[in-house]
């Protein structure tokens, strides 16, 4: 049935349902290589050997040198590190303050775009079974149509119904795994910027 069909065809064949779908399945696929290219951007360097580095340069004083060294790592905990040592001369409770306002800033930050790829993934398979409600609906009005002609009168209808099915979970499920992915990856380095968080605050004010 669908042999030797090309794109545009089997779209035809699909039904408007189809556009749709299309129109979902680029937006997918355009955040989820935006999200993979920006949290990849922001895992270049481990949050151990980040704060190691950090740890020496405090104990020895050389704060310019973290300030500059944070900036360069450009990370979510890296951010939230800065945070805190703009502020290394006040109480600790503001410091511990501007780093949980940066920690909100970072995870909106990444998670941008991710509940696009989360409705898309809960909303394709829907749109799928509207277009094929859609094509059964044709077969039967075609038989009521014609009234007989055996397999040749509903083929087109049973036709648009598979592609919609198939394209709404050809849609939905990258999408969905994808978005898993991303709430992963959140929540690490969501971990981070806590840690890190945790682990500043000692380094600065270690206790007896």
């Amino acid at each position: 049935m669908f042999t030797d069909k090309s794109l545009f065809q089997l779209l035809s064949m699909g039904g408007f349902t189809m556009y749709i779908l299309l129109v979902c399945s680029i937006v997918s696929i355009a955040v989820i290589i935006n999200r993979l290219l920006y949290y990849g951007s922001k895992s270049l360097i481990s949050r151990a050997s980040f704060m190691e580095r950090v740890g020496k340069d405090v104990a020895s004083g050389n704060v310019d040198n973290v300030m500059a060294f944070c900036k360069k790592a450009d990370t979510p905990f890296a951010n939230v590190a800065m945070a805190g040592l703009k502020v290394v001369t006040h109480s600790e409770k503001i410091i511990s303050n501007a780093m949980e306002r940066e920690t909100t800033v970072e995870i909106l930050k990444l998670e941008k775009f991710t509940s696009v790829v989360g409705t898309i993934g809960n909303v394709a398979v829907y749109i799928g079974l509207f277009g094929t409600v859609l094509g059964i609906v044709r077969a039967f009005h075609d038989i009521s149509s014609i009234g007989a002609g055996g397999i040749n009168v509903v083929i087109g209808g049973v036709a648009e119904a598979l592609i919609c099915t198939a394209t709404g979970l050809l849609v939905a499920v990258p999408a969905v795994i994808a978005y898993n992915y991303f709430t992963k990856r959140v929540d690490d380095f969501i971990n981070d910027m806590e840690l890190t968080a945790s682990e500043l605050i000692d380094i600065i004010n270690p206790r007896a």
